[in-house]
This record gives structure tokens, C-alpha cells and sequence, in this order.
């Protein structure tokens, strides 16, 4: 009985790529002529093990440099107010109107501290 055989190695036990190594797969990989099928299969990786490098050099925890976090947007919608408005001392600078994503709507004083409101709001949309 003649034939080929081949034999398949994969590397045994725990692999340690350092950031430049992590890098350089990733380009490989996501670049503009990249594949991660034969980024995996050049470098034996396994693709979940690429897109957790992708997500931690996306949000900079690869080479250890943290970006500052995007302010989030929402969409606002202005209506006029059902009822006329009641003078009182602690309404006289008017009220704003917050409805959030999931449902919960905030009444808040214009006097209200804004980052007392933006941890609120936080916590809420959570």
C-alpha cells in the first residue's frame, strides 16, 4: 500500500504573541486584501481569538493606550407643553422632558446639575 500522507501540526499547549505579532495578524487578517479564513489557517489561529484582538485594539487595551469614550447622542424631540405653565419659584427657569430608549421619561428642573443628571441617565440606560 503506497500513498502520501500528511500530516497536520498544530501547536501544542499556550502560544504568547506579543502586540506586534497581535498586530501584524490583524492587518493580515482585516487589511484591505485580507481574509480571515487564511489569516487563521497561515498563523493557526482560531477566528474568535482574531476578533477579540480586533475588539481590544479597537478600544485600545491591545497596546495598552485607552480611548477617552465618544459622548453619545441622542435623538430629541421638542413638543409644546399640554398645560399652561404654573409660575412658582422653583419652576420659573421651566422643566426639561427626558424620555429614554427603554421607556422611563425624567422631569427635570433647567437648574438640575448636569453631571448629577448624566449619571442619572447612565444608571437609567443601563
Amino acid at each position: 500500500m503506497t500513498g502520501r500522507v500528511e500530516i497536520v501540526g498544530r501547536v501544542s499547549g499556550r502560544r504568547r504573541w506579543t502586540v506586534e505579532q497581535k498586530l501584524a495578524i490583524l492587518r493580515d487578517a482585516f487589511g484591505p486584501d485580507g481574509s480571515v479564513r487564511s489569516a487563521c489557517e497561515r498563523h493557526e489561529v482560531g477566528s474568535g481569538q482574531l476578533y477579540t484582538w480586533r475588539r481590544l485594539a479597537m478600544s485600545g487595551e491591545l497596546t495598552g493606550t485607552r480611548r477617552t469614550a465618544l459622548p453619545a447622542f441622542a435623538e430629541v424631540e421638542i413638543s409644546e407643553p399640554l398645560l399652561p405653565a404654573v409660575s412658582s419659584p422653583a419652576r420659573a427657569g421651566g422643566e426639561i422632558g427626558i424620555e429614554l430608549p427603554s421607556g422611563v421619561k425624567l422631569t427635570v428642573d433647567t437648574a438640575v446639575d448636569a453631571d448629577a443628571l448624566a449619571r442619572v441617565i447612565s444608571v437609567l440606560s443601563q
